[in-house]
C-alpha cells in the first residue's frame, strides 16, 4: 500500500504531527516551522483518507496506527524513532502507535484529546453533533464556522482559529464520518500506564471537549509524564496559542521542562 501524504521541512531528529479528525497536513503549519528552523525534521502527514493519502479499509485505529508506523519507519529507518505529537483524534491515534510500537516513539506528545470516549461524555456528544450535522447535509463551511467557534478559546489568535476553520472545510464528508465513528470506540485507559516513553500532555483551559480535566487524568496514569495547561484557548491549543505551545514543546523536546508545570 503507497504511504500516506506528508509535507516535510528541515532536517534533523523526526518530529512526526498527527492532525485532528477536523484536520489535515497544515493544521500543523506554525509548528512545522517552527521546529524546521530550530533543527528537527517536521513532517505532518493526511490521516488516510484525507488530502491525497488513500483511505483504508476498515477505518480503524489499528489501520491508522499501522499506516502511521508505515512512514515512521519509511523516514527514519535503521529501527529510528520518531517524536510523534498528536491533536485530538491524533492524540488517540498517538497513543494506539506509542503503545503498539514503543520502539519507533522517542516521544510523546498528546494534545487535546482523551484516553476515551465514554458515553454522553463532552467528547462523545461533540462527536455526536457532527454526526447530527453531517446527516443533515450541512454546507461544510457552515460546520467549520460553527464547530471553530463552539470548540475555541477567548484569547484564541484569529489567525489559528482561520486556519481551522479552513481545515475543517477541507475535510471530507465521507472520510469525516468515518473518522468520527472509529473515535467513538477508542478506550485505551488501561494501556495508559503502559506507555513508557517521555510524555508532554497540553490542555487548553477552555476547552468545552477535552477539558484539563481530562488531560490531569492521562498525566496522573502516564508514569513520569508532563502537563502544560494553556491559557485562553481551547481545542486547538497549537493554532490558537501557537507560541505557547511551541515554547512548551521545544523544552520537552529537548528535555528541560520541569515535571507537571502549568
Amino acid at each position: 500500500m503507497p504511504l500516506p501524504t506528508f509535507s516535510s521541512l528541515g532536517s534533523g531528529p523526526l518530529v512526526l504531527l498527527l492532525h485532528g479528525s477536523g484536520g489535515g497536513f497544515r493544521s500543523f503549519a506554525p509548528q512545522v516551522e517552527t521546529l524546521a528552523s530550530l533543527g528537527w525534521r517536521a513532517v505532518a502527514w493526511d490521516m488516510p483518507g484525507y488530502g491525497y493519502s488513500p483511505p483504508i479499509e476498515p477505518y480503524t485505529f489499528k489501520g491508522l496506527a499501522e499506516r502511521c508506523i508505515a512512514l515512521i519507519e519509511a523516514l527514519a529507518p535503521a529501527r529510528g524513532a520518531a517524536a510523534v505529537v498528536g491533536q485530538g483524534m491524533g492524540g488517540l491515534l498517538a497513543q494506539e502507535v506509542a503503545l503498539r510500537r514503543p520502539d519507533r516513539v522517542g516521544r510523546l506528545v498528546l494534545a487535546a484529546t482523551a484516553a476515551a470516549l465514554e458515553p454522553d461524555d463532552a467528547y462523545a456528544r461533540h462527536i455526536a453533533q457532527c454526526q447530527e450535522a453531517l446527516a443533515a447535509g450541512t454546507d461544510p463551511e457552515r460546520i467549520a464556522q460553527e464547530l471553530v467557534a463552539r470548540l475555541s478559546g477567548p484569547q484564541a489568535l484569529p489567525e489559528g482559529l482561520q486556519l481551522a476553520r479552513y481545515c475543517q472545510a477541507q475535510v471530507r464528508a465521507a472520510t469525516w464520518r468515518r473518522a468520527l465513528a472509529a473515535m467513538q470506540d477508542f478506550d485505551r485507559r488501561a494501556a495508559l500506564a503502559h506507555i513508557g516513553v517521555p510524555t508532554l500532555l497540553v490542555a487548553g483551559e477552555h476547552d468545552p471537549v477535552t477539558p484539563p480535566a481530562v488531560l490531569r487524568a492521562m498525566a496522573a496514569a502516564i508514569r513520569g509524564s508532563s502537563l502544560v495547561e494553556l491559557p485562553g484557548v481551547g481545542h486547538w491549543p497549537h493554532l490558537e496559542a501557537p507560541d505557547a505551545f511551541d515554547r512548551a514543546l521545544l523544552d520537552f523536546l529537548r528535555g528541560t521542562q520541569p515535571a507537571h508545570w502549568h
